[in-house]
């Protein structure tokens, strides 16, 4: 009989919490994840995600058990006690698998339920959507900053580490609206490091949700059914 493989990595395995996930955060569960790894995500996020990832690699083990235990009883090897054996060891192992999955489950659905009561308020409470301007320079801010001032003509200007240079004036407004925060303690010649704060990462969390909104929808010209025209 061959040994048991080695369970191969999976970058990420589609649990049945996905779509729930995604419906409470505006996010897909790929974009998560990029956001994790880019440190955009406030702690709440960021803890719901380093779980499903244990989640992820455990529905991955579950998923190498059964494929398994599928191969062995396919017809594939001679049925003698040998193979009897080794479907014992896998059935036992696919249990094992299939309760380290269910208790990371348990452990994304103590995380999530806070951050879906949370949205739930949001929607209550109609919070102004950031808009794709700011988006866009937080996105670029998460990912490495410093707030530069030019030797030569003495403006001021946020370079990210992507090349994205962001105007002072729209700094200044994040900066106010308490999104960004920067390190005071560098002179400006050099760089000030700028990075997001808890209340910016969590709007550039939750933006994707507010854009996401149920708006009208709109007809276009000639579409059916066409709208009825008022009576005369």
């Amino acid at each position: 009989m061959p040994s048991d493989p080695v369970p191969a990595l999976v970058r990420r395995a589609v649990s049945d919490l996905d779509h729930r996930i995604e419906a409470a955060t505006g996010h897909d569960v790929d974009t998560l994840w990029a956001h994790r790894d880019r440190g955009v995500l406030d702690e709440p996020h960021a803890r719901l995600v380093d779980l499903h990832r244990e989640l992820a690699r455990a529905e991955t083990g579950v998923t190498f058990y059964r494929t398994l235990l599928h191969r062995l009883s396919s017809g594939e090897f001679p049925t003698d006690a040998a193979l009897l054996e080794r479907i014992d060891r896998t059935v036992v192992q696919m249990q094992e698998a299939a309760g380290e999955r269910d208790a990371a489950a348990a452990r994304v659905i103590t995380a999530l339920e806070p951050i879906e009561t949370a949205n739930r308020s949001t929607r209550h409470g109609q919070r102004k959507p950031l808009p794709p301007a700011d988006h866009a320079a937080l996105l670029a801010i998460a990912g490495g900053a410093k707030l530069h001032e030019h030797l030569l003509t003495g403006r001021l200007s946020v370079v990210t580490a992507s090349g994205t240079r962001i105007p002072y004036a729209r700094f200044q407004q994040l900066e106010s609206s308490g999104l960004v925060s920067r390190d005071t303690s560098h002179p400006l010649h050099v760089g000030q490091p700028v990075a997001l704060t808890d209340v910016g990462r969590a709007a550039l969390t939750g933006s994707r949700q507010a854009s996401t909104a149920a708006s009208p929808a709109t007809v276009r010209p000639g579409a059916w059914p066409a709208a009825a025209r008022p009576r005369r």
